[in-house]
């Protein structure tokens, strides 16, 4: 049997605790697009494109985690949806570029919206102790998102002192 490290145990509860958190939000607000929307990949893809209009096809890939070849994918299929549009690069007319339709933007808005809505109200119950606590972690978490990135990162995430060199 394989021994469990103490980052083993801290690992396994990281995604448990994320996991719950991120199904209780999406069972009390429901998914963005509906019950016979867009899959979770296209959802993340959008999301993705809200953050970052006019990005390409190998951008989203490489920011998502996920191969060139299925992006362009997901983008065909979001684009013959109506919630993603894909123009030109003036610039450059091999480059596409990808936006969100009017009305994915007004959907994604309000699913956001409900969404920051229920955890504020949920933050606001906690102690400020346990919300300052919180906001403390966010920085963690994104480090160790980077550490995670090898691609990225090379294997190492910056710490906050070498990203200001």
């Amino acid at each position: 049997m394989t021994e469990v490290t103490d980052e083993g145990r801290v690992a396994e509860a990281l995604f448990e605790s994320i996991g719950q958190f991120r199904r209780r939000v999406r069972r009390r607000v429901g998914p963005a697009w509906g019950p016979s929307g867009h899959t979770r990949a296209e959802g993340e893809l959008l999301r993705h494109v809200r953050r970052n209009p006019g990005t390409t096809v190998s951008a989203a890939a490489h920011d998502l985690g996920m191969a060139v070849n299925t992006v362009s994918t997901l983008v065909s299929r979001l684009v013959s949806a109506g919630s993603l549009v894909r123009t030109t690069d003036p610039r450059d007319r091999r480059v596409a570029r990808l936006e969100l339709s009017e009305e994915a933007v007004a959907r994604i808005g309000d699913w956001r919206d409900a969404r920051v809505a229920l955890t504020a109200a949920a933050l606001e119950a906690l102690s400020a102790a346990d919300r300052r606590t919180l906001e403390a972690a966010l920085p963690v978490l994104d480090r160790l998102t980077g550490l995670i990135d090898a691609d990225a990162h090379d294997g190492v995430a910056p710490t906050p002192d070498q990203e200001e060199s």
